[in-house]
């Protein structure tokens, strides 16, 4: 009340802004754990033990032979590992602090802060699980090979972007409806299981049933993924650009949404709920 306002310049301003978004990331890494790496070793268990269903059951149903030529491991964990990279992402961000939460009544914090933070914190802790994984497979498993490790990582920013940019709508939808927010959200996840690809390759599929999935920008980045992976598969029927394009124009609606949200948002929601 008392304080004295200076006027800051805008690098001043970004340096600040990029200072809180630093602190609201580590306050989400640990949200569900005191130490940021106990979140850490939950993500990786997670995985390893979806990656440990998913080989049981290729194992039972003697579905081997449909997988590229390779290191199997590397073929589930490029359809595994991605598909949870983005639906923790959409969550993540869909689930962040919106217009109304208490938090956003103090001065320094406003959405665009909420959101880059969360997405930061998500972008974290996937990336620095998939570099343990790795790492530990490489050294205790097999010394595999991954043909472009450029191209493949821009595959798994793919699927944090356009996981951010889906989480982006939902987070503007949900203060105007939360109940069907969350029953769509779910309904997106559960679709994913199938229309992402994990489980197969795009060059395999029949033409009308490669035109049931190929909408989804997370089944082209998860078939380019094992393109970038495996030196002996080659996704003909899939895009990268198609990905990151579709992700961008996701994001460009979902800042609208959230600009319009925010702008229309009153605390009285929150009592009448």
């Amino acid at each position: 009340m008392f304080q004295k306002r200076t006027q800051q310049t805008r690098l001043q301003t970004a340096l600040a802004m990029a200072g809180l978004v630093f602190h609201s990331a580590a306050h989400s890494v640990r949200a569900n754990h005191r130490l940021a790496i106990m979140s850490i070793i939950a993500n990786i268990f997670r995985i390893v033990v979806i990656m440990g269903i998913f080989l049981m059951m290729y194992q039972i149903l003697g579905m081997r032979r449909s997988a590229v030529r390779g290191d199997f491991v590397l073929f589930l964990l490029t359809g595994v590992f991605l598909y949870v990279t983005h639906v923790r992402t959409v969550g993540a961000v869909a689930g962040a602090a919106g217009p109304t939460a208490p938090m956003m009544q103090h001065a320094p914090m406003n959405p665009f802060i909420e959101i880059a933070s969360t997405a930061l914190a998500s972008f974290y802790t996937q990336f620095l699980s998939l570099l343990v994984i790795l790492f530990f497979y490489y050294v205790a498993v097999n010394h595999f090979v991954i043909d472009q490790p450029v191209g493949a990582f821009f595959c798994f920013l793919a699927t944090w972007f356009t996981g951010v940019a889906v989480g982006l709508v939902f987070m503007a939808m949900k203060p105007w409806s939360p109940g069907v927010t969350d029953i769509c959200l779910t309904l997106y996840r559960r679709i994913n299981m199938i229309a992402s690809g994990k489980l197969f390759l795009a060059n395999n599929l029949q033409p009308s049933m490669r035109n049931l999935f190929d909408w989804n920008p997370l089944f082209h980045a998860i078939d380019q993924a094992r393109g970038f992976t495996f030196i002996n598969y080659y996704p003909h029927f899939t895009s990268l650009a198609y990905a990151w394009y579709v992700g961008l124009a996701i994001f460009c609606i979902g800042l609208i949404a959230e600009y319009y949200t925010t702008r229309k948002a009153s605390l009285s929601w929150d009592a009448r709920r």
